[in-house]
């Protein structure tokens, strides 16, 4: 056991800290929920402090002065919530008094949902119906027959009837539940108060408890925590108080009573996700199924709710939210299942303030990094990464989709230079690390070669579209008195591919281009030289390629001494000037770090020989610098 702890002291470090983060863990959640009286009310505090904040800042400019302005504000919005409270109230206390008056129609409706329409269906449930008459009759009869046996008479049915309630008593009864909320509203309205008098003194104690090397951060945090979530707050404020009051107007001219009642439900259920506007749309529905004979209103009222959600949640929202809201659709559902379990309806309505409370700290807390990457919406894999893990699936058709996604907003040397390449160097250092096998390095490089001809092919189709119905031919075809260039791979399969992505690239822009096949080298320099090239490219990804590209490159100068050569050191981390460090100075002409940048290096030079040969200067040197 001595030697075991020897050999992998990390071990025990490591199940430590998983033991600690799990036994935080369950004290966080523990804290929760027994701290709930107090943590509800701060965080209701905390919302409608970012509510009212904006209101009481706009007092503070007008010179009313702090304390003023926050009493004004709390005073002026509380009294609105009562006032809309107690008009709930009033009309829910109506319903229940009319509910007796609706029983008849109820009644009906059952009824006759339960009639079957057919009559095969209608005579079976006669059917049952006679046999359990039947079985109950049996039933009793032998029970009246054991009791005249026993020398008893007929049952007698015994009540136990309450006593009458006092008054205190029925005050208890409806007073005990208005005690709790009474309670939690009035310390939700002094954390609130206190949150508007001190934000400032709020602020500053957290950047002291941050320290002061974190102020930078801090600041930034607090900054996007203000407006991200005080906009975010206000903005869904007055999109579901529009959506109530759509919904009540609606349900007004439907012809169903009660329409404050309804709008309000319908407001708040929208704080709910996903289930919140359904529920409060089922009230109104099942009062008007009460109050009308015929299904006409009800399915008004589900047409008012789906029209009002479909526009709202599809046109209104990412108008006034924009693209998207910092959470993902799944986090807002887990987020919800979670604080409604723990903070029940309250935390429902909480739920998506909190969860991005908790990106925000992900965001700029080291160790909470994990929240924003589980919760958040932006894309946890980069363009490249995923491309290359659909590869690593051996599912090509999605990443064929991630290609074309990412095409139809960047040009095809972007979608070279930011995702094909990068992806193939990432399987490159997979493949030399001995992590990737045969097979899917197979896979990956046939799905690459694939996709960059079906690239190259859907340009040249969508050249012949432009130029009209009239046959065109190649650009490298069609070039003659330009420059000609090969393209020759350092190393692997991959330098291959991309030095293909190079040549369509250099053909898209016009020139005689041409890649080789990998190869031994002595192969290839032969193939040089049919071709005569002015331009000689050695393609190489590094950090594998790098020596083998550089030893190439002064074989080419030592047997083509009038070519010009350019090294692509493809995504070479660091700037050009470090490229040709690594190198050496006299390794090549030109040393690019990217399809983009040697391609129009390339193509500058074209354009400098075609107008030289125009003039019949012949012997006009080719000039390259670096980028």
């Amino acid at each position: 056991m001595d030697n075991t702890r020897v050999l992998f002291p990390g071990s025990d470090v490591t199940a430590a800290s998983r033991l600690l983060t799990l036994v935080g863990v369950v004290v966080v959640l523990a804290g929760l929920y027994f701290g709930r009286q107090i943590l509800i009310p701060l965080a209701l505090a905390v919302v409608f402090a970012f509510l009212l904040t904006p209101i009481v800042e706009l007092l503070e400019k007008c010179h009313f002065g702090r304390v003023p302005s926050a009493l004004a504000t709390l005073v002026l919005s509380f009294a609105l919530l009562a006032v809309a409270g107690w008009g709930v109230s009033k009309q829910l206390m109506e319903i229940m008094v009319h509910l007796p008056d609706y029983r008849a129609n109820i009644h009906n409706k059952i009824e006759a949902s339960r009639t079957p329409a057919s009559g095969f269906w209608r005579e079976a449930t006669a059917t049952v119906n006679d046999l359990s008459k039947e079985l109950s009759a049996a039933a009793e009869a032998v029970g009246n027959k054991k009791l005249s046996k026993n020398g008893g008479g007929e049952a007698i049915a015994v009540q136990v009837a309450a006593p009458p309630r006092t008054v205190r008593e029925y005050l208890r009864e409806v007073a005990g539940p208005l005690t709790g909320i009474l309670e939690m509203a009035a310390i939700v309205v002094i954390f609130t108060l206190f949150i508007l008098l001190k934000r400032k003194d709020l602020r500053n104690r957290l950047l002291h408890l941050a320290g002061s090397g974190q102020l930078n951060v801090m600041t930034q945090a607090i900054n996007e925590a203000s407006q991200r979530l005080g906009r975010y707050l206000l903005l869904q404020f007055v999109v579901n108080a529009g959506y109530g009051l759509l919904f009540g107007l609606g349900v007004y001219f439907i012809g169903i009573p009660h329409p404050l009642l309804w709008g309000v439900l319908g407001g708040l259920g929208r704080f709910i996700p996903y289930v919140g506007t359904l529920v409060a749309a089922t009230f109104p529905m099942a009062m008007a199924m009460a109050m009308f004979p015929g299904w006409g209103q009800v399915g008004l009222t589900f047409a008012l709710f789906l029209f009002l959600e479909i526009t709202i949640g599809n046109v209104i929202e990412p108008w006034l939210y924009g693209a998207h809201t910092g959470v993902s659709s799944l986090a807002i559902l887990v987020a919800a299942v979670f604080w409604g379990v723990l903070w029940g309806p309250v935390g429902l309505i909480l739920s998506t303030p909190l969860t991005v409370c908790l990106i925000l700290m992900g965001r700029y807390i080291p160790q909470l990094s994990f929240l924003e990457i589980l919760l958040g919406d932006e894309p946890v894999l980069s363009p490249q990464a995923h491309f290359y893990q659909r590869l690593l699936a051996l599912d090509d058709d999605e990443a064929r989709d991630i290609a074309d996604k990412y095409l139809k907003e960047n040009s095809l040397g972007n979608l070279y230079d930011s995702v094909l390449v990068p992806a193939l160097s990432l399987a490159e250092q997979d493949r030399h690390r001995d992590v990737l096998d045969e097979t899917r390095t197979k896979f990956i490089h046939q799905s690459m070669r694939e996709l960059i001809e079906e690239l190259h092919e859907v340009s040249f189709n969508a050249t012949v579209a432009s130029n009209g119905d009239s046959p065109a031919v190649p650009a490298a075809t069609a070039t003659t008195s330009g420059l000609r260039m090969v393209c020759v791979p350092a190393r692997d399969e991959a330098d291959e591919i991309v030095g293909t992505m190079v040549t369509q690239l250099l053909q898209r822009a016009g020139l005689d281009a041409h890649a080789l096949p990998i190869g031994p080298i002595p192969m290839m320099l032969e193939q040089v030289e049919h071709f005569h090239a002015d331009i000689l490219c050695v393609s190489a990804l590094p950090p594998f390629a790098t020596l083998q590209a550089k030893s190439l490159c002064k074989q080419l100068r030592q047997r083509y001494p009038k070519a010009k050569i350019v090294l692509g050191l493809w995504k070479f981390p660091g700037d050009v000037a470090k490229a040709q460090e690594r190198v050496g100075v006299n390794c090549a002409d030109m040393i690019g770090t990217s399809l983009v940048q040697i391609v129009s290096l390339i193509g500058e030079a074209n354009l400098l020989s075609v107008s030289t040969a125009d003039k019949g200067d012949k012997d006009t040197k080719i000039l390259l610098q670096p980028a």
